[in-house]
Parts: structure tokens; sequence; C-alpha cells
């Protein structure tokens, strides 16, 4: 019996050991530096196939908004925005358009450098599959032209079904938060659109002096 309260104390070391060595990797790693994503810059580390369903969480200027997104409706529209999100694309992103009745549309990086190697990033068209672009609904925004889709979207405020035969296949909708997409600041109607030329070249620099009433996003993030 004389031996166990040197195993005992062995035992005690080792674990308090552990657990100094344990809290010391995880306060090294609370500090290491969290740079923007590298895929930031490149669109090719963007590559990770999204869940048949998931949601995301936008934080706005206005208060929170979460949208239900189904890769069904749309696999290679689900794909781009679940990487988009999960690389930190959404942060402090304008709603550039904001139109009464019509739709709100942002996804125009306020980083000129971003602008740069993803807006021309293009994904094929999805074939809409039956989702129309109703109240509340979740599109791309794309050129006139077949598989243009890259980085803008817009969330409909009417019913704007004459969209869905032109390449406008809805992605997702608003499940949570609908109050928050309506109150968006619309006194700018389509006038900063009309300069998107100069967004993508000047970013948030050029749209903060010009609108600065816009409203914006702040971050977003895939949650359960």
């Amino acid at each position: 019996m004389k031996f166990l309260p040197a195993l005992f104390s062995l035992a005690l070391f080792a674990s308090c050991q552990e657990s100094t060595t344990s809290e010391a990797s995880e306060a090294a790693a609370s500090t290491e530096p969290k740079g923007p994503h590298p895929a930031l810059k490149d669109p090719s580390l963007a590559q990770e196939q999204a869940p048949a369903e998931f949601k995301a969480e936008f934080s706005t200027t206005k208060g929170n908004f979460e949208v239900t997104v189904h890769r069904e409706w749309s696999p290679l529209g689900a794909d781009r925005l679940y990487n988009l999100v999960k690389i930190g694309y959404f942060e402090d992103i304008a709603f550039f358009r904001a139109v009464e009745g019509f739709m709100v549309q942002f996804g125009i990086h306020g980083d000129p450098a971003v602008n740069a190697v993803w807006k021309d990033a293009n994904i094929n068209d999805d074939p809409n599959v039956g989702q129309s672009n109703t109240p509340g609904k979740l599109t791309f925004a794309k050129t006139g032209m077949p598989n243009s889709r890259s980085v803008q979207f817009f969330i409909n405020y009417g019913n704007n079904a004459f969209l869905d035969n032109q390449g406008f296949t809805p992605i997702g909708e608003v499940t949570k938060g609908m109050d928050v997409v309506n109150n968006l600041y619309k006194g700018y109607g389509e006038r900063p659109s009309q300069a998107q030329n100069t967004i993508q070249m000047r970013g948030n620099e050029f749209l903060k002096q010009s609108f600065p009433e816009l409203d914006y996003i702040n971050s977003a993030k895939i949650v359960d």
C-alpha cells in the first residue's frame, strides 16, 4: 500500500502537465493572426460542394436575416454562395441597388483587389427546376449573356416571375428577417447600379462618399 501515494502523485503530475500543455496550445492558437482567406484573391480555392440544404445568416446595418438554400434548386449556385460565405467574402458589402416593389441587389466587394479576381469568376447557369422569383427568393444577378453568374445576388421584393425564363434561377429564400430586408435603404433606387464599373474599380471608398445612406452586410456565416 505504501506505493499508492507515489503512483497517485505521479498520475496527478501527468494530469496537470497535460492540462497545462493543452491550455498553452489553446492560448497559442487563439493568438495566431487570422488574416483574410486566401480564396478572396484566388477563386480556384473556393470549390467546396454545399450540403443539400444549408442556412446562412447575414448581419447587416439594419439587423439580421437568414436564408435557406436548397442545392437541388441550383447546384452550382448553391455551391458558390456556400463558398463565398465560408471564406468571409460578405464583409462590408453594400446593398447598392434597392428598388421598392422589385428587388435589392448586393455582392460587389468593397475591396477593388477582390473585385478584380472575382467579378469574372463565372459559373454556368443551372436550369430552372420550377422555382419562381417570388417575394423573398434569393437569386444570382447576371448579365444578359449565358453563364455570367459570379458574386452578385438579389432578393425579390415583388413577384418577378418574368425573370424565370431569362436564366435567373432562385437558389434559396429568406426564411427569417424579411422585415430587415424590406427595411434596407431604397432612397437611391437605380442610381448606384448605374455606376457599377466605378464601384468595381473604387469599391466602398466610392460608395460611402457618393451614396452615404446605403446599408451594408457586416458579415455572414453558415448556421445550423
